[in-house]
């Protein structure tokens, strides 16, 4: 137990390193950025873009932690999204309004769920652990689709902003950014420790060997999931964030490419950084915001209708550019920074 402490297999998160300065402007830019949207002119626009940003943030960090420091591919990673925001919607239709009773409903919900489907998918693996997540997650999905008094397909739009101890402070926008601003600075320090401590090293060390891990007297499946549960009850907590930030909640919270959208933030911001996963969501939303404008400007050299059209259909280039990131920038976007560190 003494010899796995002192076992540096994998990077640990130290004051002392370079690469700690990337959290810190990370979260200075975000605590900053309120003030720059006052002076962009489209104030409501910067914001209601940033804090989409920080909620992806979370549930992407959320993923981060078991499949960057667990290796658990979970492909149905976005049902715990969905069951957040249905928390906040089904109790606001209800009567019950207020965030505090949503969001200990919500983590609940969505430890109940993880507890189950862990316990069940995490027998398996590889291949066979993506399926079965999958599985689940659409399963969830079209259970909410099934939610006629619900809206069903169509999803339900809330009346208004969820409650904070009676007050509908969350009805200004700024309010709402940095609540989700400590919620994302929160579940930051939170995974850190997590990764940092005992419970870390070992979910670590199960990653690299399981069989050793249990002949060294360790239970894997206990560790796995202690964190797919703790993982789920972040993305949950994202989904309240977003069923509040949008103000509406549908079952496209939770479909299949949802999942898949936040592995693709989580490697191409790095696999296993936690602060990575929170700038790969932020490249993911931010490139598929502004690439059609993006595209317009650097084909100037062609026809206005040609121009056009690559603008209106950027996902054909949004996917294969994003591929090409993760197949040639290895250690996605955390990898380019470090580069310099190691030659």
């Amino acid at each position: 137990m003494t010899e796995l402490a002192e076992t540096p297999s994998a990077p640990m998160p130290s004051l002392t390193t370079r690469l700690e300065i990337v959290p810190i402007v990370l979260f200075a830019a975000f605590a900053a950025a309120p003030l720059l949207a006052v002076f962009s002119g489209a104030e409501g626009y910067v914001l209601s873009l940033l804090t989409r940003v920080m909620i992806f943030g979370i549930a992407a960090m959320a993923l981060d932690l078991i499949l960057g420091y667990g290796a658990l591919v979970s492909f149905g990673h976005a049902a715990f999204l969905g069951i957040g925001g249905y928390a906040v919607g089904i109790l606001a239709s209800h009567g019950s309004e207020d965030l505090l009773v949503q969001i200990p409903v919500a983590l609940a919900a969505s430890a109940a769920f993880a507890l189950v489907t862990g316990a069940i998918s995490l027998r398996t693996k590889g291949v066979y652990f993506i399926m079965i997540t999958l599985a689940f997650g659409q399963m969830l999905y079209f259970l909410a689709t099934s939610l006629a008094t619900y809206g069903g397909d169509d999803g339900m739009t809330l009346s208004s902003r969820s409650l904070v101890a009676g007050t509908d402070i969350l009805k200004n926008d700024f309010a709402l950014y940095w609540a989700c601003l400590l919620c994302l600075f929160g579940a930051y320090v939170f995974s850190r420790s997590i990764v940092a401590s005992r419970f870390g090293r070992v979910l670590r060390g199960t990653r690299e060997n399981a069989i050793r891990m249990e002949a060294i007297g360790y239970q894997p499946l206990r560790f796995q999931l202690a964190a797919y549960v703790l993982s789920g009850m972040m993305a949950g907590l994202a989904g309240c964030l977003l069923a509040n930030q949008a103000e509406f909640v549908s079952p496209s919270f939770m479909t299949w490419q949802r999942s898949g959208e936040l592995i693709f933030m989580v490697v191409l911001g790095g696999l296993g950084s936690l602060h990575g996963a929170i700038i790969g969501a932020a490249a993911f939303l931010l490139l598929e915001e502004f690439l059609p404008e993006i595209l317009h400007g650097l084909s100037f050299f062609l026809a206005e209708g040609t121009r056009a059209h690559l603008a209106e259909n950027w996902k054909m280039v949004f996917g294969p550019l994003l591929i090409l990131i993760v197949l040639f920038v290895r250690g996605g976007i955390m990898g380019l920074l470090r580069r310099p560190h190691h030659g």
